[in-house]
């Protein structure tokens, strides 16, 4: 198959997080298998650029990779030198997977792929809920919703990373056609050594932002019975953090929690090893790698049932799992701080779960024969 990927971002740019490990490890499984893989992204990175050449083909780790320049930063990645190229070479590829949503980048690159008729996958990477919907710039949202985003979507494949993903794809469509296959994250092979915590050591990994529940979780911390330290790794938003702070400071836990920022691909495996539990308490997660990760190094996890990783959770013993609620966060805590025992076979076989069930191999194999199942039915007529 000829695959072509379009993505506002793409690796080096790792300030952007989790999907870009996701996406860059899915098209190098995808170029391994023996497909011809390719990618059109542009030079976002934060509000710098990449240092790469613009507009020319680059060969990364095994993917045909073209950097176009943006001509708006961050969020809407504006590229009409992007979009110019798309329209004349779109036709020579089996199947476009678009990653992410409400970038007009993306919509507009899906509008094109349509019109010059080539099959389409998006995959929304958790933008695509009643929740994102209805929050932060809401209207703009609904206006492009209204005028062409359901209609692009309508025409498309969706991919959702779990069945919670794909659920909520039907709250806001009403019907859609698309599959399940969870996201390709990528793992070190690191031994696990872990550090003996004198105080019970918590750690949130993730965007500092207001969807990911940080107040709950504060709340929830500050009512403990006893004493845990929380490590908050992951940048946002610098008045959203400092509000954080100063509320950490009235609950009387500011000297509980440590600000630990970005950290790059070494630190954080080594921070999430290092810590007796990591939680995410969003109010919307379509996946969440972090989860993986974290089990990958032998750390158990506290998740939402928000979180599209919950029912996995569970049913494979590997965590715990609470509502949104302040008081079930911490029970739930408590719950988890008590139960050595299993705290201590999440720590001994983690990484073989997740192993089992994220391999790499059966990963790239789903996706493959997906798309070429959407190749078909389109060819066929169906």
């Amino acid at each position: 198959m000829k695959i072509l990927h379009i993505v506002p971002s793409y690796k080096p740019a790792y300030i952007y997080g989790g999907p870009i490990e996701s996406v860059s490890k899915l098209c190098e499984g995808l170029a391994a298998a023996g497909n011809r893989v390719d990618v059109f992204t542009t030079t976002a990175n934060g509000e710098d650029e990449l240092p790469v050449e613009a507009g020319k083909v680059i060969d990364v780790d095994g993917v045909n990779v073209i950097y176009f320049n943006r001509v708006t930063k961050d969020p809407t990645h504006i590229s009409p030198a992007l979009w110019l190229h798309l329209w004349k070479n779109v036709k020579s590829y089996d199947i476009v997977n678009v990653q992410s949503w409400w970038s007009i980048l993306v919509i507009i690159a899906t509008c094109i792929c349509l019109i010059r008729g080539v099959k389409v996958v998006i995959s929304p990477r958790g933008m695509l809920s009643p929740y994102v919907l209805t929050s932060g710039h809401s209207t703009m949202k609904n206006i492009i919703h209204k005028t062409v985003g359901k209609w692009a979507l309508s025409k498309s494949w969706l991919h959702a990373t779990a069945q919670v993903e794909y659920d909520e794809f039907i709250s806001v469509l009403g019907s859609c056609k698309g599959f399940i296959a969870p996201n390709n994250v990528t793992l070190p092979d690191l031994p696990i050594v872990k550090t003996e915590n004198e105080i019970f050591t918590l750690i949130f990994m993730s965007r500092v932002h207001p969807k990911k529940g940080i107040e709950i979780l504060l709340n929830a911390i500050s009512k403990l019975s006893f004493p845990v330290v929380l490590k908050i790794a992951g940048s946002g938003d610098i008045e959203y953090t400092e509000k954080l702070k100063d509320l950490s400071v009235k609950l009387k836990i500011g000297d509980q929690v440590e600000w630990l920022g970005w950290l790059d691909r070494d630190a954080k495996f080594k921070a999430l090893m290092n810590a007796d539990l990591f939680v995410l308490v969003s109010l919307n997660e379509n996946f969440a790698n972090v989860v993986v990760e974290s089990l990958h190094m032998g750390t158990p996890v506290l998740i939402s049932k928000e979180v599209a990783l919950s029912t996995f959770v569970n049913d494979n013993y590997v965590g715990w799992v609470s509502s949104l609620d302040v008081d079930n966060v911490v029970e739930t805590l408590t719950i988890a701080h008590a139960d050595r025992d299993r705290l201590d076979w999440i720590r001994k076989n983690g990484r073989s779960v997740i192993e089992e069930t994220f391999s790499e191999k059966k990963l790239v194999m789903n996706y493959t024969t997906q798309y070429q199942k959407i190749i078909d039915t389109n060819n066929s007529g169906k």
